[in-house]
């Protein structure tokens, strides 16, 4: 099985990334009580304090932010923001926020992981470009270390034989995984097909901003759509392989050329 290719660098894919969230059997639900909540902190915080090398980093708990570092922290996109939407708010996503949560991230600022947000942990690894390849890599073998502390400390992920990861949201069961890259498509976007098109390459998109968030101008967080039925590889380099197209795709279409002949088959 071949490993995620990376994309030609271009002012079309800004930034690439590939995210998967974590829980252990402490507490499996964001119904849970503050004390729990503090003790996955305190465990999370040790863990990840314990890294060397590229992943050396340091953690940075929310409560202690200002409100403009926070800002700036989800304007550069490292940082997650207090839930608004109605099924979060009511799962108990903000029960005593911003108590017990924070980000960590390594001093390149390359891997990140969210601590308490909607799972007990959101591992990121990023870049700007599309050196996808890379950022698996190092997204491997960062979650490989973290989950090898947990284990050792008797709080493994939960996984289960039938339904792979169990994270707090049943979309994300399987492999947990989301590769998504940053591409701008100002006109493919408005192409009649471009629904069409992320279907049959098994892919979704949003904002740049996250879940329910739109577009600004026309750069797209394009991932992949699936977490069930294929490997990690396989899911990262469906992103890869469409992304790729889309982009010639784009190309064409700012050359004002047709790209019927490039709608891709099924998936």
């Amino acid at each position: 099985m071949r490993s995620p290719t990376k994309f030609s660098r271009n002012s079309l894919t800004p930034s690439s990334r590939i995210a998967t969230g974590a829980t252990n059997p402490l507490t499996s639900t964001r119904l849970t009580s503050t004390m729990k909540t503090s003790r996955v902190e305190k465990l999370s915080v040790e863990a990840l304090n314990s890294l060397t090398g590229e992943f050396k980093g340091k953690y940075y708990p929310l409560k202690s932010m200002t409100e403009k570092e926070q800002q700036q922290l989800i304007d550069d996109h490292f940082l997650f923001d207090k839930p608004v939407s109605p099924l979060l708010l009511a799962s108990g996503m903000a029960r005593d926020w911003p108590d017990a949560r924070g980000i960590w991230h390594n001093d390149n600022k390359s891997f990140l992981v969210w601590v308490n947000e909607e799972d007990h942990l959101r591992v990121i690894s990023m870049e700007k470009g599309g050196n996808m390849k890379e950022v698996f890599r190092r997204f491997c073998v960062g979650l490989q270390k973290i989950e090898e502390i947990f284990k050792k400390a008797g709080h493994p992920f939960m996984w289960n034989q039938h339904l792979g990861y169990v994270l707090t949201c049943p979309s994300n069961l399987g492999t947990g995984l989301r590769g998504g890259v940053h591409v701008k498509l100002a006109h493919l976007s408005k192409h009649p097909k471009f629904e069409e098109i992320l279907t049959r390459l098994r892919l979704q998109k949003r904002g740049t901003g996250g879940v329910d968030t739109a577009a600004v101008g026309s750069v797209f967080d394009v991932s992949n759509a699936d977490r069930l039925g294929s490997s990690e590889v396989e899911q990262v380099q469906l992103v890869v392989d469409g992304v790729k197209l889309m982009v010639e795709m784009e190309k064409k279409l700012e050359k004002g050329q047709s790209i019927d002949d490039m709608i891709p088959a099924q998936k």
